[in-house]
């Protein structure tokens, strides 16, 4: 049971490092991949509509329109607690970004 979890855990941490990435070079798509995995629970990451919103927040504000279509779909099972939390957390990743670049 543990060498699963690790295989796990190496298999997510593969591939959010992959897409973190990409969206560091601007990839919109990466920041959409992230959002599915984390509104779906795939690529071993547990489900999480903040995390998820917050992915596809990035994503749509870079121009993804299936990025909002789904960030719209899941804020109707989200609080307005969780929708700001993820919208916090979208600023913090451009800020913290943002200063990564400079």
């Amino acid at each position: 049971f543990g060498k699963a979890r690790a295989a796990s855990q190496l298999l997510q941490d593969a591939f959010v490092t992959k897409c973190l990435a990409a969206a560091e070079r601007g990839d919109d798509g990466a920041f959409f991949d992230l959002g599915v995995a984390f509104s779906t629970g795939t690529h071993g990451l547990d489900c999480d509509l903040v995390e998820a919103h917050k992915w596809f927040n990035l994503a749509a504000a870079r121009g993804h329109e299936e990025a909002a279509d789904c960030r719209g779909d899941i804020s109707e099972e989200m609080s307005a607690r969780e929708i700001a939390e993820a919208q916090r957390r979208a600023r913090q990743w451009l800020c913290s970004s943002a200063s990564r670049a400079a």
